[in-house]
């Protein structure tokens, strides 16, 4: 499947959200950062030079025209939520990071940028269809399996069918080997996550994060769109910690824009 990049290096996220909520998934492609983090690496923790990350941060605000800085987030694999509405102060730059330990934020108020960085992990995107509430959620699979996922799904007042979510790029099924303690974690919670899961020799098993995360959404009667992708299998694309160690990081980021822009 092929992508028209908006601006080289951006995928927009395709779902129908209201016209002031915008969003969009980088990909490694139009950034100045070096091998192996060629080249639009957004992650200052995985020993990139810092000056090429904070260049390729101020290339995000360019391009897509953010009035704010994204908040970015020392994500820990936790369920640890941000309320960005409850924040004192927006995060400007680099040295401010690592400061907010957690895995996903929320907000309603306009240019409050949640943003998630991944490189095989699921970035999850959501809004309401009234336009006033966003998230966005960082899970790999111990997140997903601790709940992430549904806590920041009730963290909206509203009705969670009101909700649309967006899955972005991740590791698919047929690369994403784990052992047999993962398959129970979710078995264990749900007997219907058995499908998830594929039987391999020596209690190994392929896990589709993808279809466990669809399962949640249909709980809460969430109609959700994307997870069509592989950040393993599309190396030109995408970053994967899980194919190459030492990698750099995409960003999902979302938020609600006060103005009538072109993107």
């Amino acid at each position: 499947m092929k992508y028209d990049l908006y601006k080289n290096s951006y995928l927009k996220v395709d779902w129908p959200a209201p016209s002031n909520i915008k969003a969009f998934c980088t990909t490694r492609i139009g950034g100045s950062s070096l091998p192996p983090f060629d080249s639009f690496n957004l992650a200052n923790h995985v020993e990139d030079q810092s000056g090429q990350v904070v260049e390729n941060r101020n290339k995000l605000k360019r391009d897509l025209g953010l009035n704010d800085s994204p908040v970015w987030l020392e994500q820990i694999h936790s369920c640890n939520l941000i309320n960005l509405d409850l924040m004192d102060e927006q995060i400007e730059n680099v040295s401010s990071e690592d400061k907010l330990q957690a895995d996903a934020s929320f907000t309603t108020k306009t240019n409050k940028i949640c943003t998630v960085m991944t490189a095989d992990c699921l970035p999850l995107l959501l809004c309401n269809k009234q336009g006033n509430w966003i998230a966005a959620v960082h899970a790999g699979w111990r997140g997903l399996g601790d709940g992430i996922l549904e806590k920041t799904i009730e963290t909206y007042t509203g009705n969670s069918s009101d909700l649309l979510a967006w899955v972005g790029p991740a590791i698919s099924q047929s690369h994403f080997e784990v052992g047999e303690e993962v398959k129970d974690e979710f078995t264990k919670a749900d007997t219907a996550n058995l499908e998830a899961f594929i039987s391999l020799d020596d209690n190994k098993y392929l896990c589709d994060m993808y279809l466990i995360a669809r399962k949640i959404f249909n709980r809460y009667n969430i109609e959700s769109f994307g997870g069509d992708r592989c950040s393993f299998a599309e190396s030109s694309l995408f970053y994967s910690y899980r194919r190459d160690g030492q990698t750099g990081r995409m960003a999902s980021l979302i938020w609600i824009d006060d103005e009538k822009k072109f993107l």
